[in-house]
């Protein structure tokens, strides 16, 4: 243990009745910022790298410790099996309900200590149920392939506090900015659509379209809600930085502020020749690629500015994908908004990925050089079981673990043995995410698996419908 300045661990303490000599009062130990810089040094501190801003973060380690011997608890499992494959779980913010999006029409509510049934929406929609969204702990919202989104109180289930229209094709996806009290869909017609829910009547809420682009899968939004993150089928991630969902995109006005090199406008205009291929439950396909040649060099003229909502085209780098293109299908962020999480399948469907990539903040070097604001740090090959349909894994809530289907179950994944922070074990090269644990109790493909926001529970549900929840037992 190193000494701290002004004390010396071999002097021995002054004897009784003996003339002390004046000491010098003992300053605080100079912090040196390592060799990247002193601003690199402040950016760490703001990520959380230091102990000194984040005292407390080492007391998560007795809760991802109780993972170690979480096993399956109980099974919520109706006989009559009406609802079909469940596609989404989604906790309330409190914990208190897990509701359940089905294939067939229906949304399922359960009380999740207890494992019993509470509610069958039974019309929930008129087609399948693909997404759930809590707004708060009382009020969340339901999409489906009916093209509708439903919002719904939890005080009143009789009927929907109303319904949305504004989607042409199948909405798959559901964000909210807590912050103005915005709802963000986006569907298989490539629309990302904005819903200002602070005006909501019964018969629906104002809307606009915010963002257009083909090929779009899922769309998420940074827990600060400053970037936009949307995945294609194709294979490209497109990044809105410094986002404002106040201002409206019409297609073309948006700058492109950096491209990486597999991104190019050569690759993307070629991208709108070939089809995307078939994906998830199911997919929607469609003509062109996300951007055209004379978008690209109109923002060409504005590359090295950084205005509100600037679009980054990437093609993240996936294992064993580098000469054959991959389809990303499901997209997650970091709770802390380090990272997203990224699940990619090959275009043969032979080959499945969960992916982390880190975000990398700042701008270019150099205008003209390109640049990728996401690094590749951690990956696992996944058993390809069940193709043609999206598996939806996500983060702990403390973003320490990922939870990921694997076959009839799941495996929790950390970024060391230790589930560690991403930030205190981030590699030079990508390497290999750890597997803690394997968790088995289906008997078909797991779609689906979430992390209760309050409790050391697991939910994950399958394509025959089984609901299976996991705690730990001692």
């Amino acid at each position: 243990m190193s000494s701290e300045p002004g004390y010396n661990p071999g002097t021995s303490a002054p004897e009784p009745g003996m003339k002390q000599e004046q000491q010098p009062v003992p300053t605080a130990p100079q912090r040196t910022a390592p060799s990247a810089g002193l601003f690199a040094w402040l950016r760490g501190r703001c990520l959380g790298r230091s102990a000194a801003v984040d005292p407390a973060r080492d007391s998560y380690r007795a809760m991802t410790g109780l993972y170690g011997s979480i096993q399956p608890a109980d099974s919520v499992y109706l006989s009559t099996r009406t609802h079909g494959a469940v596609f989404n779980l989604e906790y309330s913010p409190d914990g208190s309900v897990l509701t359940v999006a089905c294939e067939q029409t229906e949304v399922l509510l359960f009380d999740p200590i207890s494992s019993k049934h509470i509610k069958t929406l039974s019309e929930a929609h008129e087609d399948c149920v693909n997404n759930i969204r809590f707004l708060d702990n009382r009020l969340f919202a339901t999409c489906s392939d009916d093209t509708t989104i439903a919002l719904w109180d939890l005080r009143k289930l009789n009927t929907k506090v109303c319904t949305l229209h504004g989607h042409t094709s199948w909405v798959k996806n559901i964000e909210y900015d807590t912050n103005t009290r915005l709802l963000v869909t986006s569907g298989f017609d490539g629309n990302v659509i904005i819903w200002d829910t602070n005006r909501c009547t019964e018969d629906g809420c104002p809307h606009k379209k915010f963002f257009h682009t083909r090929f779009l899968m899922r769309m998420r939004l940074t827990p600060d809600c400053s970037k936009m993150l949307i995945s294609t089928s194709s294979g490209y991630l497109l990044i809105l930085h410094d986002l404002d969902l106040n201002k409206t995109l019409e297609v073309g006005s948006y700058p492109i502020l950096r491209a990486r090199r597999t991104a190019s406008s050569s690759d993307i205009t070629s991208s709108s020749l070939s089809s995307p291929r078939a994906v998830g439950s199911p997919c929607h396909q469609s003509d062109s690629g996300p951007l055209s040649e004379k978008q690209m060099s109109r923002s060409s003229q504005r590359e090295g500015g950084s205005p509100r909502n600037s679009l980054e085209v990437l093609t993240p780098e996936v294992p064993g994908e580098r000469d054959r293109g991959n389809c990303i299908t499901s997209l997650q962020l970091h709770p802390k908004g380090w990272a997203t999480l990224l699940r990619c399948s090959s275009n043969t469907d032979d080959q499945e990925w969960t992916c982390v990539y880190e975000f990398q903040e700042g701008a270019p070097v150099r205008p003209v050089s390109p640049r990728c604001s996401l690094r590749l740090t951690h990956c696992i090959e996944e058993a390809n079981v069940g193709r043609g349909y999206i598996k939806e894994l996500c983060f702990s809530p403390d973003g320490r673990m990922i939870s990921s289907p694997h076959g009839f179950g799941i495996r929790l994944l950390g970024f060391d043995a230790h589930c560690s922070e991403l930030v205190d074990c981030l590699p030079k090269e990508a390497g290999p995410l750890k597997e803690i644990r394997s968790l088995y109790s289906h008997n078909d493909v797991v779609l689906t698996t979430k992390f209760s926001p309050t409790h050391c529970q697991i939910a994950s549900g399958c394509l025959s419908g089984r609901v299976s929840l996991y705690q730990p037992k001692f």
